[in-house]
């Protein structure tokens, strides 16, 4: 997939000099090259990392604040940041948007969205307490029971799907890795 124009790398991170759009001698793509270092700059996905928070019979969701989807609801997730690994980005998200404390789990979900360059990466999370202080990014977090959550009204085709393997894993008793391409 080729980003297009507005997202693609125009000049060189290490001289400043406006790349060219080639394929490299041993390499089999299109990657961004400087003319005048031959500095090869990849353009890699983008991790996507949270949790599925869940206290005694119920998930944690957060209401977005923010675009895209403001005012819809999904679990405490983002980028992952250069220097954490996916489970301290994920902790930090569950904190940072649902002020959250959880005990980290297992890997739930793998997603890959190829379209928009991103993996999402869930993780089960069991919470230390019911207490929520949503941040900025969040017009509120709420615990919904299966029967509650507002389907209609959930932000993410990964989020959506995630919570469905969710409920049907923990109705049958075992939670399994969920690895899927969302198109």
């Amino acid at each position: 997939m080729l980003l297009s124009q507005r997202e693609r790398i125009r000049h060189c991170r290490a001289c400043g000099t406006p790349v060219d759009y080639r394929i490299p001698a041993d390499d089999n793509r299109e990657r961004a090259v400087c003319p005048a270092c031959g500095t090869i700059h990849y353009e890699n996905p983008l991790n996507v990392v949270g949790t599925v928070p869940v206290w005694e019979d119920r998930v944690l969701l957060c209401k977005r604040a923010i675009e895209p989807r403001r005012g819809l609801w999904t679990l405490p997730a983002g980028f992952l940041e250069l220097g954490e690994t996916t489970i301290q980005g994920a902790l930090r998200e569950t904190d940072e948007e649902a002020g959250a404390q959880v005990a980290i789990g297992a890997l739930f979900t793998v997603l890959n969205v190829v379209r928009v360059g991103q993996v999402h990466l869930f993780y089960l999370a069991t919470m230390t307490s019911p207490r929520l202080d949503p941040g900025t990014e969040s017009l509120e977090a709420r615990l919904f029971r299966e029967d509650e959550v507002p389907w209609d009204e959930i932000a993410f085709r990964t989020v959506r799907e995630t919570l469905q393997h969710f409920f049907a894993d923990r109705s049958r008793g075992q939670f399994d890795l969920h690895c899927a391409d969302i198109g």
